[in-house]
């Protein structure tokens, strides 16, 4: 397995990544953990330090993980409360034994210290006939100290397996953060992102809107240099495309050649998936650098900034 990624399984089709092993299509959550190498719990103990020989207690505790002792964070507090992998996956049971969701990947980055579930929701739409966009549902639950619980949807366009951020206009009611000082309520995580069906469907209407836009060169332009911008504070302000960065010239240059490229050529839907496409097939060393960025990292905020800004711009045409 690769550098980021330290154990992963998936069911059904390989993910857009590529990375994992295959495992049945058909498995319960507890089963997919197993599956995934994630059957493991974490524990807090006393933290100390040698000092002249001695051992002198810091005051705090560290993270470990009990099959093998390894240290998941060095340092948190009494109030600290870890969220074990059983418990991210039971959040998924009930969805699953109703035929609500199946699971869909599971695994763990940085050795263990963020273990991921990724479950596939049952409700899909055409942005334009053939081009299909699903809905999926992300539980990060990091072993860190400083991270916070995270559970998310993130819709995913078949025709080229791009990971879509639902987010509109800076708000976030298609997710929930949630600290480790309190113990998870997996009930009232349910309850919040019950909205996140609404959210999808206003993502929809978006998405449709902006596949009637059309964008013009000079906007498009702009629109991948906001996105990308160049290292030269002078190319702020692109005008020409020799203005633009190297990633901003390969995001222009897909827009035609692109997979889904002829279902909204010209439209700003078109210039989002370029965006989307860049991130998660070229930027970054490898495949799990560039999924580790694009849920966990900067291009999970780079596309979330790409999709206002190209909803916006869709808006003024």
């Amino acid at each position: 397995m690769s550098h980021e990624v330290e154990t992963m399984a998936y069911a059904g089709q390989v993910p857009w990544h590529g990375l994992g092993v295959k495992v049945a299509a058909d498995l319960t959550p507890r089963q997919m953990q197993k599956q995934a190498g994630l059957d493991w719990t974490v524990v807090k103990r006393p933290s100390f330090v040698t000092y002249d020989g001695e051992m002198i207690s810091t005051g705090t505790n560290a993270l470990l993980r009990e099959s093998d002792n390894r240290v998941l964070s060095p340092s948190v507090g009494d109030g600290w409360e870890p969220v074990q992998n059983t418990e991210a996956f039971d959040f998924f049971a009930e969805f699953c034994a109703a035929g609500d969701m199946e699971m869909h990947t599971a695994g763990s980055l940085k050795n263990g210290e963020i273990v991921w579930v990724l479950a596939k929701i049952k409700e899909s739409f055409d942005v334009l006939a053939g081009d299909r966009v699903d809905n999926y549902m992300l539980f990060s639950n990091p072993h860190q100290y400083g991270k916070s619980l995270n559970v998310r949807m993130t819709p995913t366009r078949v025709v080229c397996n791009n990971t879509l951020t639902m987010s509109l206009n800076g708000t976030t009611n298609n997710e929930m953060k949630l600290n480790h000082r309190r113990a998870f309520n997996p009930e009232m995580v349910k309850q919040q992102m019950g909205l996140a069906h609404e959210k999808f469907e206003q993502y929809r209407d978006a998405a449709r809107f902006m596949a009637g836009k059309n964008a013009s060169a000079g906007d498009l332009i702009q629109f991948f240099n906001d996105v990308f911008p160049a290292a030269n504070t002078k190319k702020k302000e692109a005008k020409v495309y020799a203005d633009l960065s190297t990633t901003a010239k390969s995001a222009f240059d897909v827009l035609e050649t692109q997979p889904g490229a002829e279902f909204a050529m010209g439209s700003w839907w078109n210039a989002l998936n370029a965006v989307t496409f860049v991130t998660d097939h070229r930027v970054g060393r490898s495949a799990d650098t560039r999924m580790t960025s694009a849920w966990f990292g900067a291009n999970q905020a780079r596309k979330l900034k790409a999709t206002n800004l190209a909803l916006e711009l869709a808006t003024a045409a």
